[in-house]
């Protein structure tokens, strides 16, 4: 949750993420998103890394090797050019350093080799930007997602990932 990220943190800070959590939905797919959605993403967000890294290891594992490589992680085509476009979005609005913080790390098996766990946040960053214009492609004119939006959005992603 964003907020539990922030928790040793000044209120002050939690806003600014906050803003810039907000700002990004804004620049990414023109969507406005208040707490709740940001609750909603940060548990998206953290079961999709957890799904992303679970194949990672069962693919290190087939291969014989005990520790996750960049490579092990299953980065689609579409997912590595919402990647670049995060990297464009972020330019503008240094969202890496709070996905650093927010995005989990589970405890798997296998440890995760240093380059892996550096771009997890990338990846996030990526699957934001997937995530935001997945509304859009739900419902064109969507400004303010609701619970069906969200509900509709996770089920296609879990179909994919």
């Amino acid at each position: 949750m964003i907020a539990a990220v922030q928790s040793n943190k000044s209120p002050t800070t939690h806003v600014v993420s906050v803003a810039r959590f907000e700002r990004f939905f804004r620049i990414a797919a023109g969507l406005n998103v208040d707490k709740q959605d940001l609750k909603r993403y940060s548990d998206f967000i953290n079961q999709k890394v957890y799904d992303l890294l679970l194949r990672a290891e069962a693919t290190a594992k087939a291969n014989g090797r005990g520790i996750i490589e960049p490579f092990d992680l299953p980065i689609t085509k579409g997912l590595q050019e919402s990647i670049h476009e995060f990297q464009e979005i972020d330019e503008q609005i240094e969202l890496h350093p709070i996905l650093d913080q927010l995005t989990a790390r589970p405890p798997l098996d296998l440890a995760y080799d240093q380059d892996t766990e550096s771009q997890l946040p990338e990846i996030v960053g990526g699957l934001s930007v997937a995530l935001a214009r997945t509304f859009k492609i739900i419902d064109g004119n969507l400004k303010n997602p609701a619970t069906e939006h969200w509900q509709k959005c996770i089920r296609i992603f879990d179909l994919l990932m």
